[in-house]
């Protein structure tokens, strides 16, 4: 069976580097399948599910692609208590209730609490989807971790964006 190596060599990226790519070269030796897998899911623009042994280099692959292509890299990092909509984004509601009630004893307060977007973080798959200029490499690592579920939800979760 032939095996290839991304070699990570700073000469080969593209020019045009998005700036949540990674900085940092990431060598792996790949077979053959492998890439070929890795591209037919950049030319289809759909996700590639890899599974495999804790170590195995999993995420060193997609770090490994980030860096080649150039493209921003996104890692979500699964636990028992992630739910998909986290993937997506998180708001935090009790600390903007508490900026409100901050704001009527302090006017000075630097940001407005009337507006949503100041209690709103991106996760990964967020990101992603806000990267309008280029495709993004989303790691979602650990999934076997998250409730039975959770691949469900991932995919109702999105599903005008995957279909």
């Amino acid at each position: 069976m032939a095996r290839y190596t991304f070699y990570a060599k700073p000469e080969n990226r593209p020019n045009d580097s998005h700036p949540k790519s990674p900085t940092k070269p990431e060598s792996y030796i790949a077979d053959k399948e492998l890439i070929q897998a890795v591209n037919l899911a950049i030319y289809l623009r759909r996700p590639l599910l890899l599974e495999g042994e804790a170590g195995c280099g999993k995420t060193r692959l997609a770090s490994a692609v980030a860096y080649e292509l150039r493209l921003p890299f996104h890692r979500w990092d699964i636990r028992s208590t992630s739910k998909a909509q986290d993937g997506l984004y998180t708001y935090d509601a009790i600390r903007r209730l508490h900026d409100v009630q901050v704001k009527q004893l302090d006017p000075n307060l630097n940001y407005n609490p009337s507006d949503a977007k100041n209690y709103r973080k991106f996760g990964a798959l967020g990101k992603a989807f806000n990267c309008k200029d280029c495709p993004a490499v989303v790691l979602i690592d650990e999934i076997d971790k998250a409730d039975l579920d959770f691949p469900n939800d991932l995919g109702s979760c999105v599903p005008n964006v995957l279909n």
